[in-house]
């Protein structure tokens, strides 16, 4: 099995950031992402205060802000509930905009869309600069279990692999003149996802025989050592350091 090729949502670049280990962005995106949790949602300056710091990253990074702006879209089903929230939450009902909406769903509204997106961008760009392989690398260097790693990088490399058969088996049923028009055509599409779900687990098996047969014991091979230096440590270290005196000055200032 090789390397692969670069996933889709990884823009390569040789920034700061790009050259930070895994296991250090990692890290970094999960305090900044408790420090962001933790903020108290009445605190609105906190909340720009942690959308300048993703700015500064991404502007360190090299990462286009409207790649940031368009992959924010996958949040779009929780944006909806969240703007449903004000209209079916009980309480206290004000107006806002000429609506009688509940006061704690606004609050409540107000908490998903921030907290949600600010740590849908920090995924992002920890995405964009970090490949997904140097990711399972850092994972692993954090001694996430053995097993879990081995998963999540089968799943990443046969992902494509499966989107791909899907792919070719939509053009064979279009080349027959198939079209999906209403519910009546559901048989159809059913019977596709079985042919999809054998071709993967009989794939699975080859693959599983042919590396058992090359020496693999339920271990894959390391690609390189993944370290960090102290240094690295305080350069990654620098978002989530300000993002907790952030949330520390958002509970201290009334």
């Amino acid at each position: 099995m090789g390397a692969g090729h670069a996933h889709r949502l990884y823009l390569p670049g040789a920034s700061p950031v790009h050259r930070l280990p895994p296991q250090c962005k990692l890290v970094a995106v999960l305090v900044f992402v408790a420090a962001v949790v933790a903020t108290p949602r009445e605190r609105i300056w906190a909340f720009a205060g942690y959308a300048l710091l993703l700015a500064a990253v991404a502007a360190v990074a090299r990462v286009p802000y409207g790649v940031v702006l368009r992959r924010t879209l996958i949040e779009l089903p929780f944006v909806v509930f969240a703007l449903l929230m004000p209209f079916v939450a009980s309480g206290e009902r004000v107006t806002w905009l000429g609506l009688s909406v509940s006061e704690a769903g606004l609050w409540g509204a107000w908490n998903i869309l921030a907290k949600g997106t600010l740590g849908v961008v920090a995924s992002i760009l920890l995405a964009a600069t970090t490949e997904p392989r140097l990711l399972l690398l850092g994972v692993e260097r954090l001694r996430m279990p053995q097993p879990i790693v081995q998963i999540a990088a089968f799943m990443l490399r046969y992902a494509d692999v499966v989107a791909g058969e899907l792919r070719r088996m939509r053009i064979a049923r279009a080349s027959r003149g198939f079209e999906a028009r209403d519910v009546r055509d559901a048989g159809v599409l059913a019977r596709s996802l079985g042919a999809l779900f054998l071709r993967s687990y009989e794939r699975g098996e080859r693959v599983h025989l042919a590396m058992v047969s090359r020496g693999y014991d339920g271990r894959m091979p390391a690609w390189h050592a993944v370290g960090a230096t102290a240094a690295q440590w305080t350069a990654a270290a620098a978002l989530p350091a300000a993002a907790a005196l952030i949330a520390a000055a958002a509970w201290i200032i009334p």
